[in-house]
């Protein structure tokens, strides 16, 4: 199935702004050993969590975060090592296990921020897109893995994704790791989409072309 591809926008942030939640907020202010949270200001909470955390040594205060969002998939002692690596690497592109990238990429930056920089910064990238499929073909909904092998065409050849899984972006092969790479993704259309991923992974300058073509095959699971 072929479509017309066209890059409405690509922007570098330092943070997926919705991701925290007041929920959240309260429940890490709780954690920080500020039990009334709670009962303040609802605009404030970020404030006050920045505020709570600057109590705590940067690795303590990682250890907590990391505990908060990820106790069903780490152990004490990942939590503890990863932890420490926070503060001189950007673990949220280095750990092997790319399926908590993004988890790991919003506890980076919210430190990253509560403490002015003592962490590294590292980078989302948020593409704005269209896929439109050729005349006579019926829209339908495409999954992760259906807009990275479209997205193929317009993506540097050094680009990491590429290089990583040229046979999965380029044949008719599965590829599942599409799933981690790609942490968001939405449409109100099925035309229109806004992707989200790791700058690790897609920056704006991978994308070298703002409209080409790119063609959809059924992908067969050969066992």
């Amino acid at each position: 199935m072929k479509y017309q591809i066209t890059i409405n926008s690509a922007n570098t942030v330092d943070e997926i702004e919705e991701y925290w939640t007041n929920e959240d907020y309260i429940k890490l202010l709780e954690k920080f050993d500020y039990p009334d949270a709670a009962d303040g200001d609802a605009a404030n909470l970020r404030e006050l969590l920045f505020m709570a955390i600057s109590d705590f040594e940067p690795k303590d205060a990682a250890a907590i975060t990391l505990e908060y969002k990820l106790s069903e998939d780490l152990n004490e002692g990942q939590i503890q090592q990863i932890s420490n690596d926070m503060l001189l690497d950007k673990v949220c592109e280095e750990y092997p296990e790319i399926g908590l990238h993004s988890t790991l990429f919003h506890i980076n930056q919210l430190l990253f921020k509560a403490y002015n920089g003592t962490f590294p910064n590292a980078k989302a990238t948020i593409v704005e897109c269209s896929f439109t499929p050729a005349e006579g073909e019926s829209e339908s909904e495409l999954t992760k893995e259906n807009i990275l092998k479209l997205l193929n065409n317009g993506l540097s050849g050094s680009n990491l994704i590429k290089r990583l899984f040229d046979s999965q972006m380029s044949e008719n092969a599965p590829f599942p790791e599409a799933e981690d790479i790609l942490w968001d993704v939405k449409t109100t259309d099925n035309v229109n989409y806004k992707i989200t991923t790791s700058e690790y992974w897609l920056s704006r300058e991978d994308i070298i072309a703002s409209e080409f073509d790119g063609i959809l095959e059924i992908v067969v699971d050969v066992e």
